[in-house]
């Protein structure tokens, strides 16, 4: 299981994006978000996308300019977290056609809610990129269902 912060897109050290499936205050929260950040912006493009912080492993990649990264258990397997991270990716670009920096910026509760339908408590509820795509669109159609309502 994925562990603290699940899910970190930064640019250039503004992060834009977390997902935390373990209780931390704030404090403690900022400071792991500071030293992580610090710590794969540091690391040259060549290097492993997988290293070893504090008890945990962080599994980052980078795409464009937004890097993806989580931390994980020890007993977690590398590869599928990196493949976990990978998917993610290919959701927001088959949402929003070709992901950036400002679809996350402006549509970041979107961007949540294909992390939230994709994952449950930090492991994939379904590897189908097709089923997690469906949902997500009988939620919009849902949601547009609602404000026609209201209007």
């Amino acid at each position: 299981s994925t562990n603290i912060p699940s899910f970190s897109s930064l640019r250039q050290g503004k992060l834009r994006l977390q997902k935390w499936y373990v209780p931390l205050s704030d404090k403690e929260k900022k400071k792991i978000t500071r030293e992580l950040v610090q710590t794969v912006l540091a690391r040259k493009p060549k290097m492993c996308s997988f290293l070893e912080w504090r008890d945990l492993k962080v599994v980052y990649k980078r795409y464009a300019s937004l890097y993806f990264c989580c931390a994980i258990e020890n007993q977690d397997n590398e590869l599928i977290t990196l493949e976990i991270i990978h998917r993610y990716v290919e959701l927001l670009d088959k949402y929003f056609g070709s992901v950036c920096e400002l679809d996350i910026i402006f549509n970041f509760e979107k961007a949540y809610f294909i992390l939230d339908e994709f994952l449950l408590g930090g492991e994939a509820q379904d590897t189908s990129k097709k089923n997690v795509l469906k949902a997500i669109e009988q939620a919009d159609l849902l949601q547009e269902f609602f404000f026609s309502l209201l209007s």
